[in-house]
């Protein structure tokens, strides 16, 4: 499951936040409809400007790979985190 998981929040960053412009940036990422979406409202990773303020990757600039695989491991860890911590309330 984490693997899948992993692989839509590459795809996501990659079509929705890495392009140097996006034409609808800050409305891009849905609030709900995937555990990506709102992994990404949790970790400021959910359009450019909150990318820019909070993780200091400046916009108007293609997202590098590096840059790309550093989001998605911002993802993937609150994802985790978040399951381990719903695990301890069974």
């Amino acid at each position: 499951m984490t693997f899948t998981i992993r692989q839509h929040a590459e795809d996501f960053i990659a079509k929705r936040e890495a392009p140097a412009f996006i034409a609808n940036d800050g409305k891009q990422t849905p609030m709900r409809g995937h555990p990506v979406f709102i992994a990404q409202h949790a970790t400021a990773t959910c359009c450019r400007e909150c990318i820019r303020k909070w993780h200091k990757m400046q916009p108007g600039r293609e997202l590098s790979q590096v840059q790309q695989d550093y989001l998605v491991d911002i993802i993937m860890t609150w994802i985790q985190k978040e399951l381990e911590r719903q695990k301890k309330k069974l």
